[in-house]
């Protein structure tokens, strides 16, 4: 029992934690910078205002987690980010396929909970800072209203991720608010006064069959009016909810951080009043039985408050894919800007500029340009208003913030700050720590001094000569124009055989399509076209000899147009590196500084097989030695050790001139890097991509087992072993896999020297 007598005052419960870095902010980006420098054996203090971590992932707000991959409806192929927010996806994946965003809360705060280096606040908001200097930060405080508790956490390096920069704020870091002005940088896509200055916020809302009629009573600030105010009420529908209507958007006028609770208000206004219309205007019938299942209470935020790093960020960048020597991420979403009217606008709700592939973002964009201990995570990173349109979606935000992880850990390693982090020596080895946890980091090559694979002569048990991709999928209609992708040898181009059902007489064209750029895979290169006629008939063959010749390796297109009356036989079989795409749209956005170009995308499985074909001679590119070449992903080819379709048990072997002693060895399977896996709502046809190894094992030179997974779905597997094993060679089995035939991207063996330090 607690009895307290009456006192002048009370102060509030306190906490001092300290740690070698702090992170403010737990959405996507505050989880991968905080999991990323826990697990690289920093002390980490994530600190978050919200009683569950993911931000507009979570299930608060329940917005899917995507990035590069633009719901792979552009030329971005396999631009899926790596890392741990690749974990996260995959994992979640395989338990999550329906996308249910309360499970989506639980991988990531087990993945959290789990790390010992890491202490993780909820419902702990940030309120000072107090600094050691005008240009350092000393420590932050925050409170928890729920154990009503003050936590004053003390470090040397802070990350700032939570969305409005709050910590940057209270420091004094520059930054800007709202969109420049079109001469500034000279961006084509700078916005005119129907766009404004910010981009809205969002509130999402979720509806339910119950069986029986239920009746809907709206409050009295619901709007009304709903066909006159929403330009696009016509879109409302009973089958329209959650993301479907992302586009109930509002705020673009407005300072977005301190009008936030009125923004809220008058979406509140607007979702309850679609409501209502949808329920009681009488022109939805069959939505008599629907009841409001969930309403978001806060509202996804897009943009607020944008750092000035020692780089800017711009829309050339982006368009133009440009490279810098500290490339340290990547991104991919569209330049996508909102009217500033938003749900109220009468034109359309988003506007895009597309590059012809991912581009790569520089590590000076990372780190705030005047407060010298101040990491920049999340959306708050360094860039123009045009820029942010791209660089602002959460799994973008991530690999960004396990950049800053990494830098972090080179700071304390070394005793410097952020910004020296960025000289030429430390900035390689930035890059090789990221790339030895999974990241991409587009024309940036693993070469890990520390790998002893790099070392040793692979070989395989068998090696995938791609002969034939026999039928046994569904006939495809060519009622828009597909484009099968193929990876080649430089040199003649093999003699290719389709097959076809023709229902009359006709002609079908084919081109043979090349990118212009081996670092992206936009067919806008025509090198050949051909006119084969046909004549009626099933299982018809199409030989296809084209007399080009490819200057250097990489992929192909073979595009065959639109044409009525024909469909293409498909192969049920699944291969990595190789996709069937469909022509998506054309992109044309000269007058916003972009480029005309086709957009090829693939469809999701359970469609999108590969186009049935026999290949003379057969395509030879997926070799052992490809497992050492510095990629974990396709690029310009596949990258990949891949075994000829049904073998027993096929194993890849390294074998070293003498025996080496080997602590600890990296796997890298196939993910499936070309799959969004949008984290909620749209759901998913599977647990576990069908490229990914099942089962596998792991063995010396005398064939002990010493590492062993079963029921494997990840891509990055990493083996610790307790007791270092001394052997001359390893064979890692491939077991099982989920269907397709086996393949590992790369393997990676580690002795007692530090990788990547």
């Amino acid at each position: 029992m607690l009895i307290q007598a009456p006192a002048p005052a009370r102060s509030l419960h306190e906490v001092s934690l300290s740690a070698d870095l702090a992170v403010i902010g737990g959405g996507a980006a505050g989880v991968c910078c905080a999991i990323t420098a826990a697990r690289e054996g920093l002390h980490v203090v994530l600190i978050h205002d919200r009683p569950v971590l993911g931000g507009n992932a979570s299930s608060e707000v329940r917005l899917w987690l995507l990035g590069a991959t633009c719901h792979m409806g552009s030329n971005n192929r396999w631009a899926r980010e790596g890392g741990v927010i690749n974990e996260i996806m995959m994992e979640n994946l395989w338990r999550n396929p329906e996308g249910n965003p309360l499970i989506f809360d639980t991988v990531l705060l087990e993945l959290a909970d789990a790390e010992k280096n890491l202490t993780v606040l909820l419902n702990t908001s940030c309120s000072e800072v107090r600094k050691a200097s005008p240009g350092r930060i000393e420590s932050v405080s925050a409170y928890c209203s729920q154990n009503e508790t003050l936590y004053r956490v003390s470090a040397p390096l802070f990350c700032d991720a939570s969305g409005d920069g709050v910590v940057g704020f209270l420091s004094g870091a520059a930054f800007r608010m709202g969109a420049e002005p079109k001469e500034e940088f000279g961006e084509g896509f700078a916005p005119t006064g129907e766009f404004g200055a910010l981009l809205g916020h969002s509130l999402y809302f979720y509806t339910k069959d119950t069986g029986r009629p239920v009746r809907f009573i709206a409050p009295a600030f619901a709007l009304k009016d709903v066909e006159n105010r929403i330009p696009r009420f016509r879109q409302f529908g009973t089958n329209q909810h959650g993301l479907a209507l992302w586009w109930i958007e509002w705020g673009g006028r407005l300072d977005t951080v301190h009008a936030t609770e009125e923004i809220k208000w008058e979406l509140w206004r607007v979702v309850y009043g679609v409501w209502d219309y949808i329920k009681n205007s009488g022109k939805f019938p069959d939505a008599a039985n629907l009841t409001l299942e969930w309403m978001g209470h806060i509202p996804g935020k897009r943009e607020s408050r944008r750092f000035e790093g020692d780089y800017i960020l711009t829309q050339h960048d982006i368009v133009e894919r440009r490279a810098h020597p500290d490339d340290v991420a990547f991104g991919g979403w569209s330049v996508d800007l909102h009217p500033a009217d938003g749900v109220y606008a009468a034109i359309a709700p988003s506007h895009h500029l597309h590059s012809k592939g991912v581009y790569p973002i520089p590590y000076r964009c990372y780190y705030s340009r005047n407060i010298e201990n101040l990491f920049l995570a999340g959306r708050i990173t360094s860039s123009s208003h045009v820029a942010f349109g791209s660089t602002r979606v959460m799994a973008t935000c991530a690999v960004g913030a396990q950049a800053v992880a990494h830098a972090a850990v080179l700071c304390k390693q070394h005793g410097v700050l952020p910004r020296a982090v960025g000289a030429p020596e430390h900035i390689a080895v930035l890059q090789q720590r990221l790339l030895r946890t999974g990241n991409y980091i587009p024309g940036i090559r693993g070469a890990d001094p520390a790998d002893l694979a790099r070392q040793a002569r692979v070989s395989a048990s068998s090696t995938l000569r791609l002969r034939e991709l026999p039928g046994g999928g569904p006939a495809l209609p060519l009622k828009k124009a597909i484009a099968q992708m193929l990876p080649l040898p430089a040199g003649a181009l093999p003699v290719f055989t389709f097959r076809a059902d023709v229902a009359k007489a006709t002609r079908l064209d084919i081109e043979l399509r090349v990118p212009s750029d081996p670092g992206h895979h936009t067919p806008d290169i025509v090198l050949e076209r051909q006119t084969i006629p046909l004549e009626p008939g099933c299982n018809i063959p199409v030989r296809v000899e084209f007399a080009s010749t490819l200057k250097h390796t990489g992929y192909v297109f073979v595009c065959f147009q639109a044409a009525q009356g024909i469909s293409l036989h498909t192969s049920a079989t699944r291969v990595t590196g190789l996709l069937r795409l469909h022509h998506n749209w054309r992109e044309q956005r000269a007058d916003r500084g972009g480029e005309d170009f086709d957009i090829f995308a693939p469809e999701r499985r359970p469609g999108g097989q590969n186009l049935a074909l026999q290949s003379e001679p057969p395509i030879a590119v997926f070799e052992a030695a490809n497992v050492v070449n510095g990629w974990q992903r396709p690029t310009s080819q596949p990258n990949a050790w891949v075994a000829e379709p049904g073998a027993d048990a096929p194993g890849l072997r390294l074998e070293w001139d003498a025996p080496r002693t080997i602590s600890e060895i990296h796997l890298f399977f196939d993910g499936d890097f070309d799959h969004a896996m949008e984290s909620v709502f749209m759901g998913h046809p599977e647990r576990a991509v069908v490229f990914a190894v099942k089962r596998y094992e792991i063995v010396d030179d005398a064939n002990r087992v010493i590492a062993r997974q079963d029921n494997a779905h990840l891509s990055h597997a990493i083996h610790r072993l307790e007791t270092p094993v001394r052997t001359q060679a390893l064979t890692v089995r491939v077991l099982e896999t989920w269907g397709a035939p086996a393949a590992i991207f790369e393997v990676r063996c580690y002795g007692g020297q530090t990788p990547a330090a």
